[in-house]
């Protein structure tokens, strides 16, 4: 959307010079060409006006590539403001159209004053009222403002989606109105991969990090600086008071609860899928001599992973791996491919108070002997960067990902694992430790997370932190992440020292 002509008439009017017309954001959101796509954003930062110069493009582009547009917003005073828009990108752009039109359109069972313009491309923008019946035998594009707002919302997302059979696509861009929305469903499917939609967020201090205070103050008139643009966020926050999380920060009302129902937990439970657990025979473990520590557990996992590992079907594996020491639990979690893009857990290993070197020999042992290792994600937080840096040193960068537990992280990966356990497409361990690690999850912010001080107890009277649920919502990025394939260990592990010689023996 950089277009030449719209730079050149946007330096002329405000009389200085800029490095683009749309912020960075703007102009993501214009370039993404997908059928519908969806935007959670904080109010004011300026998208309907990137979408209306994007609207108008399309509409005053002839033959195929163009198309009519419809808005629909869930006021009057937001369609002509569109409309407004859409006729002052139109004189940027330099393209013929009509003044702004004001016609009737039935809605139901009465009349409704609306707007419309047309191009000599033969196409229009139209607003439209939000009844989805105004929808019915048109094509073109569909532009939902403020969906949240919408009371027909769920009908007229229908209604616009029968649009895109001959080519068309859908627009939907809101504020938050509440966690039980329709918007906030869609948003969340979409995320899930329920739906194929593209989804974007724009909080105000994404909005405010691209510049778009400044541009407010190039608009106006006034100096920026940075203390102007500090004290201008701290005013408006305060304005919205309880409500600023949900209308600038992209954070639906009532969050906090659990994400994940027990129902939904419990449903996906196999009580044949078995949990093996690992703590130092003795309190002094630690201390013992290297050779000592990996004969204990090498000793452990022949006699109890061996068994598991060598009765595995040959499919895809791929595995999660959630990383504690003194306090928290090491979990690792692998799952293997199923038909209908099942994924099953053969077992579940958490290892409690275990060494380093124990926790990369355990680690290995499974591993090496999953069938046609695919992939893995480790937590890479703290401590547990020495784990996941030795994965990926044995089995190859690009098999192996590292992970920062970090917001984008979280909002990407929680909704598709949230949506395998709705679908039952994940198997569980029957397991009380298991549920609890679950029920861990909350919303934070808007954001699913395990609380950084929420812990539970454990089998053993130590310590959990939600360690089995990360580590299978791991399993699953990963198998997301890295195609199914066949692991050659031969091939990665070529002309590497990737372990000692002592410890070669053991795995």
């Amino acid at each position: 959307m950089s277009q030449p002509a719209i730079q050149l008439e946007f330096n002329k009017r405000f009389d200085v010079p800029t490095p683009d017309v749309f912020l960075r954001y703007q102009k993501e959101w214009c370039a993404d060409t997908s059928q519908v796509k969806i935007c959670e954003k904080s109010r004011r930062v300026g998208l309907t006006w990137a979408e209306a110069g994007d609207d108008v493009l399309v509409a005053a582009t002839a033959g195929l590539d163009g198309m009519d547009i419809f808005y629909v917003g869930y006021n009057q005073e937001m369609a002509r403001e569109y409309i407004d828009t859409c006729a002052g990108w139109a004189k940027f752009y330099g393209k013929a159209a009509s003044e702004v039109q004001e016609i009737i359109v039935k809605d139901e069972d009465k009349d409704i004053l609306t707007f419309r313009i047309r191009f000599d491309s033969g196409h229009e923008v139209l607003a439209l009222s939000s009844s989805p019946s105004n929808l019915r035998g048109r094509q073109g594009r569909v532009v939902i403002d403020e969906a949240a707002f919408n009371p027909n919302l769920e009908e007229l997302v229908k209604a616009a989606m029968a649009l895109l059979m001959w080519g068309g696509d859908v627009r939907i861009i809101s504020t938050h109105n509440g966690e039980d929305n329709y918007f906030n469903q869609l948003v969340q499917d979409a995320r899930a991969g329920k739906l194929p939609y593209s989804v974007h967020r724009i909080t105000l201090d994404d909005a405010l990090a691209e510049g778009l205070y400044q541009r407010i103050c190039l608009i106006r008139g006034i100096e920026w600086t940075p203390e102007a643009e500090k004290t201008w966020k701290e005013e408006l926050v305060a304005t919205y008071g309880d409500g600023a999380d949900e209308e600038l920060f992209c954070i639906p009302s009532k969050s906090g609860g659990a994400y994940l129902i027990r129902t939904v937990i419990e449903a996906c439970m196999k009580p044949e899928i078995p949990v093996l657990r690992w703590a130092p025979p003795a309190k002094d473990f630690v201390d013992w001599p290297d050779d000592s520590r990996y004969r204990e557990m090498n000793d452990w996992c022949k006699g109890e992973l061996l068994p598991i590992l060598d009765s595995l079907e040959d499919r895809s594996s791929w595995f999660g791996e959630d990383f504690g020491r003194l306090i928290d639990l090491t979990c690792i979690w692998p799952i293997q491919e199923y038909p209908g893009l099942t994924y099953h857990t053969p077992f579940l290993l958490e290892l409690r108070d275990c060494p380093f070197t124990q926790q990369e020999q355990a680690l290995f042992f499974v591993c090496d002997r999953l069938p046609r290792l695919s992939g893995g994600a480790l937590d890479k937080g703290g401590n547990g960067a020495f784990l996941a840096e030795r994965a990926r040193q044995r089995y190859g960068a690009d098999i192996i990902a590292e992970v920062s537990f970090n917001e984008t992280w979280c909002l990407e990966n929680w909704p598709p694992y949230k949506a395998a356990l709705e679908d039952r497409t994940f198997s569980l361990p029957l397991d009380d430790y298991v549920l609890d690690d679950h029920r861990a999850v909350k919303k934070i912010a808007g954001v699913p997370k395990v609380p950084r001080d929420k812990r539970t107890k454990s089998h053993d009277g130590g310590k959990r932190h939600g360690d089995s649920v990360i580590a299978g919502a791991l399993a699953l990025s990963a198998a997301r992440k890295f195609e199914a394939g066949n692991f050659d260990w031969d091939v990665v592990t070529s002309g590497r020292s990737q372990t000692s010689n002592m410890m070669r023996g053991y795995y």
